[in-house]
């Protein structure tokens, strides 16, 4: 029997609504299944959300996500909701599979489905999985960026639309939830401590990582400049004839894509790896050019090409593709100074990288830590900082650090969060910076202390920026 068959009939629990919960509901449901979504939150937004599906039959229990429904059969659950819920530790007791709303999309596809080309990584994986959907769709291939990104993987899946081949991106939470998952070819981008309270343990959150290359039929991709995930690929259970490609900022070696004078080159997909090397774009294609941003760029082609696409459209996607709004964004030039929006630095890995691509620097930074440490990513950073302006809960840990590893660097410590913060922020980093700096937001913390999203803030930034210029015009 086919899942889809296998499913109608059967008792299954949605855990959670939201982005993946109502739809994984509304297939099922589809499916023939009997359908229970549970969900912790009882607000107006769940209510609204609950009506939607009660419309359609489905029945919602609000305000209860803790309690096995009677007769449940599996459980498909909502990536962030954390292993140790005792809605699975009931599952487990019972003996109930549970599967996320990935594992669901996998098990649904049809023969002969869309292949996978699937991306993780602490940071960079949307980045990363659009670039690759640009140059798919420079070959002429249909595609989508699907999964923790833009099209439901689940609507891909089973929606009208035939796809050749999809770029998936996939959370750390997914790929838990994603035991049967089966890539093509998949890249882990790089490793870094985060969401450790959910995983319990940086090796369970690296192991989750590390999922996304079983089985896979054509190669796995990691990064030559972070050894973790090269272990991970050795530690992989795949596909006979499988391979290991590496991606590096310097010159490749044999199976690797690399950078040689300004150009990205293949050493992996070409026919006599070990003496040629094949030209596949100007690293100046790439937008913006910063370093961490250039390594995104060669594990989409890296993909790409185990996938057969031709140099010409690696070329031509990355010339095509613009980033997405706050992730080392350029807002303005103001009297000779550089103003960058990179609010998607939420993590001190991400803002290492941001860091590293601009010298001098007058840096904003600070929010909800969600448990980081400061010192590493200061002492690696002390000598590209002209000052710094602190914002934010957290602030505090980032000062401490600074004070130890950069005490010469002027800090402007703002204690304040009311809707005017970051527009001082930004006049206080003005009064900083000389001509020729780059004011960087790169706040290495979350958001939400402050602002709803790291998107608000990247546009308060942004409308500080335009707001200074305007003023100095």
């Amino acid at each position: 029997m086919s899942t889809a068959e296998e499913l109608s009939g059967k008792r299954v629990t949605v855990a959670g609504l939201g982005v993946s919960g109502i739809p994984a509901a509304k297939v099922l449901h589809g499916l023939g299944a009997i359908v229970t979504v549970v969900n912790d939150g009882d607000d107006a937004r769940a209510r609204a959300q609950a009506a939607e599906l009660e419309a359609l039959g489905i029945t919602v229990r609000l305000g209860d996500g803790a309690t096995l429904p009677e007769g449940t059969g599996l459980i498909v659950t909502a990536p962030g909701w954390r292993p140790d819920k005792p809605l699975f530790l009931a599952a487990a007791e019972a003996g109930v599979e549970i599967w996320g709303d990935v594992e669901l999309a996998w098990r649904l596809r049809e023969p002969g489905a869309a292949p996978w080309l699937a991306v993780t990584g602490t940071n960079g994986k949307t980045t990363t999985v659009r670039m690759l959907a640009s140059i798919l769709e420079a070959a002429g291939l249909r595609t989508a960026a699907v999964g923790n990104i833009g099209v439901s993987l689940l609507d891909a899946v089973t929606g009208p639309e035939k796809y050749d081949v999809l770029a998936v991106e996939l959370s750390s939470y997914q790929l838990h939830w994603a035991p049967s998952l089966r890539a093509h070819s998949a890249a882990v981008l790089n490793l870094a401590p985060d969401h450790i309270d959910w995983h319990g343990s940086m090796e369970a959150y690296t192991a989750d990582k590390g999922r996304i290359y079983e089985g896979n039929t054509v190669a796995c991709v990691y990064n030559a400049a972070d050894g973790a995930t090269e272990d991970l690929v050795r530690a992989a259970d795949v596909e006979e004839g499988c391979r290991a490609i590496g991606f590096t900022l310097g010159a490749p070696g044999p199976s690797q894509l690399g950078v040689v004078d300004g150009i990205l080159v293949d050493r992996a997909f070409v026919e006599n790896r070990h003496k040629q090397a094949q030209e596949l774009a100007e690293a100046a294609d790439v937008e913006p050019p910063a370093p961490h941003n250039i390594a995104n760029a060669l594990a989409a082609a890296a993909l790409a090409r185990a996938y057969g696409v031709p140099p010409a459209a690696v070329r031509d996607g990355l010339r095509a593709f613009r980033p997405d709004p706050h992730r080392i964004e350029k807002v303005a030039e103001v009297a000779d100074v550089g103003y960058v929006d990179d609010s998607k630095a939420t993590n001190t890995h991400a803002a290492e990288a941001s860091l590293a691509a601009y010298d001098p620097i007058v840096w904003i930074a600070g929010g909800l830590a969600k448990g980081a440490t400061f010192g590493e990513l200061v002492r690696k950073s002390a000598k590209r900082l002209r000052g710094v302006v602190l914002i934010g809960a957290d602030r505090a840990l980032i000062a401490e650090a600074l004070a130890r590893h950069a005490p010469e660097v002027p800090v402007v410590d703002l204690d304040r969060t009311d809707t005017g913060a970051m527009s001082a922020a930004v006049r206080e980093a003005a009064q900083l910076a000389r001509p020729g700096d780059t004011v960087l937001l790169a706040p290495a913390c979350a958001s939400m202390d402050m602002f709803a999203n790291y998107n608000k803030r990247g546009e308060a930034f942004a409308d500080a920026v335009r707001t200074l210029a305007a003023e100095r015009a």
